[in-house]
Protein backbone atom coordinates (compact mmCIF):
# COMPACT_ATOMS: atom_id res chain seq x y z
CA UNK A 1 0.00 0.00 0.00
CA UNK A 2 1.21 3.49 -0.83
CA UNK A 3 0.10 6.78 0.67
CA UNK A 4 0.93 10.43 0.27
CA UNK A 5 -0.49 13.81 1.25
CA UNK A 6 -1.81 16.49 -1.09
CA UNK A 7 -3.92 19.63 -0.76
CA UNK A 8 -7.19 20.87 -2.15
CA UNK A 9 -6.85 24.14 -4.10
CA UNK A 10 -9.26 27.07 -3.83
CA UNK A 11 -10.74 25.83 -7.14
CA UNK A 12 -11.42 22.35 -5.71
CA UNK A 13 -8.51 20.75 -7.56
CA UNK A 14 -6.11 18.20 -6.16
CA UNK A 15 -2.72 17.12 -7.41
CA UNK A 16 -2.05 13.41 -7.52
CA UNK A 17 1.60 13.03 -6.48
CA UNK A 18 3.89 11.91 -9.34
CA UNK A 19 4.74 8.56 -7.76
CA UNK A 20 1.00 7.80 -7.44
CA UNK A 21 0.15 8.50 -11.09
CA UNK A 22 2.73 6.30 -12.84
CA UNK A 23 0.10 4.40 -14.86
CA UNK A 24 -2.17 7.43 -15.47
CA UNK A 25 -2.07 9.53 -18.60
CA UNK A 26 -3.72 12.78 -19.65
CA UNK A 27 -7.35 12.20 -20.56
CA UNK A 28 -7.82 9.09 -18.41
CA UNK A 29 -11.25 9.05 -16.78
CA UNK A 30 -11.33 8.60 -13.02
CA UNK A 31 -14.25 7.65 -10.80
CA UNK A 32 -14.52 9.37 -7.43
CA UNK A 33 -16.47 7.56 -4.74
CA UNK A 34 -17.20 9.23 -1.42
CA UNK A 35 -18.59 7.56 1.65
CA UNK A 36 -18.55 9.91 4.62
CA UNK A 37 -14.85 10.57 5.35
CA UNK A 38 -13.50 8.16 2.71
CA UNK A 39 -12.77 9.25 -0.85
CA UNK A 40 -11.72 6.62 -3.38
CA UNK A 41 -10.25 7.49 -6.76
CA UNK A 42 -10.25 4.68 -9.33
CA UNK A 43 -9.54 4.45 -13.05
CA UNK A 44 -12.87 4.20 -14.86
CA UNK A 45 -11.61 1.56 -17.30
CA UNK A 46 -10.94 -0.73 -14.33
CA UNK A 47 -14.56 -0.50 -13.18
CA UNK A 48 -15.97 -2.77 -15.88
CA UNK A 49 -18.51 -2.31 -18.64
CA UNK A 50 -21.45 -1.87 -16.30
CA UNK A 51 -19.97 1.19 -14.58
CA UNK A 52 -22.96 3.45 -15.26
CA UNK A 53 -25.43 0.82 -14.09
CA UNK A 54 -23.38 0.13 -10.96
CA UNK A 55 -23.12 3.84 -10.14
CA UNK A 56 -26.86 4.34 -10.67
CA UNK A 57 -27.59 1.38 -8.41
CA UNK A 58 -25.27 2.80 -5.74
CA UNK A 59 -26.96 6.22 -6.04
CA UNK A 60 -30.43 4.74 -5.67
CA UNK A 61 -29.34 2.58 -2.76
CA UNK A 62 -27.87 5.59 -0.96
CA UNK A 63 -31.04 7.57 -1.67
CA UNK A 64 -33.18 4.74 -0.26
CA UNK A 65 -31.03 4.50 2.88
CA UNK A 66 -31.37 8.21 3.54
CA UNK A 67 -35.14 7.96 3.07
CA UNK A 68 -35.25 5.02 5.48
CA UNK A 69 -33.18 6.89 8.07
CA UNK A 70 -35.61 9.83 7.86
CA UNK A 71 -38.50 7.44 8.54
CA UNK A 72 -39.87 7.80 5.01
CA UNK A 73 -40.64 4.17 4.34
CA UNK A 74 -43.62 1.92 4.30
CA UNK A 75 -44.21 -1.72 5.06
CA UNK A 76 -45.68 -3.92 2.35
CA UNK A 77 -46.23 -7.54 1.54
CA UNK A 78 -44.02 -9.57 -0.76
CA UNK A 79 -46.24 -9.28 -3.86
CA UNK A 80 -46.59 -5.52 -3.43
CA UNK A 81 -42.85 -5.24 -2.98
CA UNK A 82 -42.18 -7.14 -6.23
CA UNK A 83 -44.65 -4.92 -8.13
CA UNK A 84 -42.90 -1.83 -6.75
CA UNK A 85 -39.46 -3.18 -7.72
CA UNK A 86 -40.61 -3.82 -11.29
CA UNK A 87 -41.26 -0.07 -11.62
CA UNK A 88 -37.53 0.56 -11.14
Amino acid sequence: MEFNITRLSSKGQIVIPAEMRKDLKEGDKLVIIRNKDHIILKKADKMGKQLNEDLEFARRTEEAWKSYERGEFKEMGFDDFIREMKKW
